[in-house]
């Protein structure tokens, strides 16, 4: 597969995706809790990886 995002997209995805991992052990409702560790999985992943699958169809490449 090939890369498209580029460094600071993945610097952002990665802060947002610590973050949300942060506050889902604040929030006292479950199913927030769930929906954050998602949204953190995903953000990590995708920022580990530099591929976003949502960019694909799109054609949207933040690489430079």
């Amino acid at each position: 597969m090939k890369k498209n995002m580029g460094t600071t997209d993945r610097v952002i995805r990665a802060i947002v995706g610590i973050a949300a991992l942060v506050v889902s052990f604040l929030v006292p409702s479950l199913a927030w809790q769930i929906v954050l560790w998602v949204v953190s999985a995903l953000m990590l992943i995708t920022s580990a990886i530099g591929v976003c699958p949502a960019y694909m169809p799109f054609h949207i490449s933040t690489k430079k």
